[in-house]
């Protein structure tokens, strides 16, 4: 299976149904800029923001953007990194479970609409499952595939050697898979906003 090939419009619509129907609002974009636009009017001025590890939202330059400032958001990973006590940085990554935004990307996406998200810590998960009120996924059609079991594939197979790789050459250490989630639906009672864009250019693994 190629895991790099872009999908086609036909699929890619396929998928924003498919998403709509397990309470997922999609939105397809042709460039990594247009998203990046689609995420600036989403997300209003005042609002707290936190995002997870991303090589998308890096190349997108929603990662930059967010550092500059200028954006009218309460950056919560910024106050993270920015405290060096090892206690209270732990308990402001507490307190940025409950963000009004949280920005991420997922590792494989099916036509059913199904996706997969792996973590070696799990500090992105309570936001996806629970916490985050405002869930925003910026996602290459490249990591659509057929079924959910190609999804697991394309994470196993294909994302874990890149990201074990990336995480080497950036930190000195590679990754693990500890933890993955499976997000199915989105339950309406829960009174979230879950979006994904979907963007036909090659980002991310």
């Amino acid at each position: 299976m190629k895991y790099t090939e872009l999908a086609t419009k036909e699929v890619t619509q396929k998928v924003i149904e498919a998403l709509g129907k397990r309470n997922v609002e999609a939105f397809a974009v042709e460039s990594g800029s247009v998203a990046l636009a689609k995420i600036k009017e989403l997300i209003p001025k005042g609002a707290s923001v936190m995002n997870g590890a991303s090589v998308t939202l890096e190349q997108i330059g929603f990662v930059d953007y967010l550092k500059e400032g200028k954006h009218g958001w309460n950056n919560l990973h910024e106050g993270i990194v920015a405290e060096k006590d090892p206690a209270k940085q732990s308990m402001l990554r507490k307190l940025a479970l409950t963000s009004d935004y949280y920005l991420g990307s997922v590792h494989a996406l099916s036509e059913t609409g199904e996706f997969i998200i792996a973590s070696n810590t799990g500090s992105q998960l309570s936001h996806i499952v629970f916490s985050s009120p405002n869930i925003i996924f910026v996602v290459s059609t490249k990591k659509i595939v057929p079924t959910l079991p190609d999804a697991m594939k394309r994470l196993l197979e294909h994302v874990v050697p890149l990201e074990d790789e990336h995480m080497k050459k950036k930190y000195g250490f590679g990754t693990q898979v500890n933890k993955i989630v499976t997000f199915s639906n989105e339950n309406p009672m829960m009174k979230r906003k879950v979006r994904m864009i979907l963007v036909n250019e090659d980002l991310g693994f």
